[in-house]
């Protein structure tokens, strides 16, 4: 249960990591797929990320499943979700609001 817990804590810091680092992309205008790649890479390739845009501000979600002997027998998803304000004027990025999942697949 310990390692468990240690692998969840590992898990949830990547993918805070990874929505943080998203979100601020997103601010500076980069395209979706930057954004995907930026996720991709802090909260490893497992990892889910959505975009939603609602005027000015950006919410990043990111969600990926812990890994370890537990984590696989029992369906333990993490989620963690950051929120920016556009830097630049425009709205959503070129490319659209939506990423489906981490690997930049719509």
């Amino acid at each position: 249960m310990l390692l468990a817990g240690a692998a969840a804590g590992v898990t949830q810091l990547r993918i805070e990591e990874g929505a943080r680092s998203g979100a601020r992309a997103l601010a500076r205008g980069e395209d979706p797929a930057t954004v995907a790649r930026t996720v991709r890479t802090l909260a490893g390739g497992s990892a889910a990320a959505t975009v939603a845009a609602e005027g000015e501000w950006f919410n990043v979600t990111v969600t990926d499943r812990v890994g370890g002997p537990l984590g696989t027998s029992i369906p333990w998803t993490l989620t963690a979700r950051a929120s920016t304000r556009a830097e630049r004027t425009g709205g959503v990025p070129a490319g659209g609001s939506g990423l489906t999942d981490g690997k930049g697949n719509r």
